[in-house]
């Protein structure tokens, strides 16, 4: 196996187990090319019943699986760690991300490799293991929120400070669909001086353990930390387990709303503070005086990994002056799009996980006198048509009218596949009056996590900026996906991140805030004179 065989990471030492067992990444490629004798494979491999040192160049490496005692290790070292790296000076800890950054880009080769095994097209895996390092933990972000952490004021003799204090141990659960880049993205919350348990999901384990074990615990073992500062695993989710433990006191949750919400009950219950990174429903506003060029390249970041990412558009507004040249455009960029194999230079389209669910809002949204403009057919690997192919065309459809849009379930929902709705207000209303029921659309949207508008009037740019609420990222003549330093890229309200959502950098989300009133006694006066 290319990249070996990854232990536990707890309290500084690989930890296997007494009777451990393992998972083992065959490649996407190998999946998609023969899947029922690759998933035979795998599952042999897990149950021991094949060697890996037989199974070939498919098979890229493995991860030992935690038990619940494994689990409770990991608490139980965060928990340890915790008050001597809450102390670490913050200028330190500032360096411990810098090198951590640094280190990312410096094994970017190999992390994307393992993504690739794992399915993430090429372009995308590049993509966002060179961006993390100058978005998240670039130097802009990571020092505009050291800033936040602490102000001094002077009343007089007195002495004044508002801080903000490291809440003690957060646990990640990242998700399936982007579990390395977004355990990276919460692992910043050391930077404020907590420490960290993640739980790399069993079926993309391999690149999140990677990155922990070669990239984040060398930096931290150079730099001093104490063991058990950062903690990782491979395992099922262990969100009950660190609801009743006495140790965790945050929880960065990653999933979909309704299970989200049911979570953040739960942790507010059990007096945990839940971070909620949950579903997206962005919206994409085009006006009449738009740049369409830029709209349509950022409208198509939909469709990257065949929808099946939060920070997309997943659906778009188009003032109705312009709504046919941009949905020209939409399709005729859209027909470009084709799948491929992950390790193929080019490739967007990801396998379809929710085939049927995919057919079912496109039969109830054509049902609803929604048109069919593009797509809407399942693919092979090679982009022929076929009944049973994993990947599905990426699909437009047009809806005229925005007061019955959310009828629809494709626009009223989040959805996890290349179902784009290209929504049209209904013409003869004023410039003043659209605007208004475009605000109220998009301020309304259920979910909160990013939204984009499109407009070369100045005035019309600081209407949006004034008007539209709703989101954590407003995104304006910029790429709705993109990611950028110092801004964060999560978070939100709503459907998105619950009732405490908001945009959000975990290395502030961590914290609390604390006010300090200091009169010091004669003798330090003395001493400090």
């Amino acid at each position: 196996m290319k990249f070996g065989v990854y232990p536990a990471y707890i309290g500084g030492q690989d930890i296997t187990g007494d009777n451990p067992q393992f998972v083992h990444t065959v490649t996407a490629r190998a999946l998609i090319e023969d899947t029922f004798p690759s998933l035979r494979l795998k599952r042999d491999l897990d149950l021991g019943i094949v060697s890996p040192d037989t199974a070939g160049e498919q098979v890229v490496g493995a991860c030992v699986v935690a038990d619940e005692t494994m689990a409770r290790q990991a608490l139980e070292a965060a928990a340890r760690a915790a008050a001597e790296w809450r102390l670490v000076p913050l200028e330190r800890r500032l360096e411990v991300g810098r090198r951590i950054g640094e280190r990312l880009l410096e094994h970017r080769a190999p992390l994307v490799e393992i993504l690739v095994a794992e399915g993430t097209p090429r372009d995308a895996a590049e993509g966002m293991l060179t961006g993390i390092p100058f978005t998240s933990w670039s130097k802009e972000t990571l020092e505009w929120c050291a800033e936040q952490l602490e102000f001094r004021r002077r009343d007089g003799e007195r002495e004044m400070i508002l801080r903000r204090l490291p809440d003690g141990v957060v646990c990640i659960n990242p998700p399936q669909n982007a579990a390395t880049v977004n355990a990276l993205n919460g692992l910043t919350a050391l930077l404020a001086g907590n420490t960290v348990v993640v739980r790399a999901p069993r079926g993309v384990a391999l690149s999140c353990m990677y990155a922990m074990r070669e990239v984040v615990a060398p930096v931290l073992e150079e730099m001093g930390a104490p063991a058990g500062t950062v903690n990782a695993f491979c395992g099922a989710p262990m969100l009950e387990t660190w609801l009743a433990s006495e140790h965790v006191d945050d929880v960065l949750y990653f999933g979909g709303s309704k299970k989200g919400l049911e979570f953040e009950a739960d942790a507010v219950a059990a007096g945990k503070k839940p971070i909620l990174e949950l579903a997206g429903n962005d919206c994409c506003v085009v006006w009449h005086d738009a740049d369409l060029d830029a709209a349509v390249e950022s409208i198509t970041q939909f469709f990257l990994n065949s929808g099946q990412i939060c920070n997309v558009p997943n659906q778009v507004v188009a003032h109705p002056a312009i709504a046919d040249e941009l949905i020209a455009r939409v399709v005729e960029a859209t027909a470009e799009i084709r799948p491929g194999f992950p390790d193929e230079p080019g490739v967007v389209l990801t396998p379809v996980l929710g085939v049927d669910w995919f057919y079912g809002c496109l039969g109830e949204a054509l049902a609803k006198s929604a048109k069919l403009v593009h797509g809407g057919r399942r693919l092979e690997v090679d982009g022929t048509p076929s009944s049973t192919g994993f990947f599905v065309e990426p699909t437009v459809v047009r809806v005229d009218g925005m007061r019955g849009a959310r009828s629809l379930s494709v626009v009223r929902d989040e959805t996890f596949f290349p179902l784009l709705p290209i929504i049209v207000p209904e013409a003869g209303s004023s410039d003043e009056d659209l605007l208004v029921e475009v605000l109220e659309f998009v301020n309304s949207n259920a979910y909160g996590l990013r939204n984009s508008v499109w407009s070369g009037d100045p005035e019309m740019v600081g209407r949006f900026l004034d008007g539209v609420t709703n989101a954590g990222n407003l995104k304006i003549n910029d790429s709705h996906s993109g990611f950028v330093p110092f801004l964060p890229n999560q978070g939100g309200p709503g459907l998105t991140g619950g009732a405490f959502g908001e945009a959000s950098h975990p290395m502030l989300r961590t914290t609390r805030l604390q006010g300090v009133s200091i009169l010091r006694p004669a003798s330090d006066k003395e001493h400090a004179s």
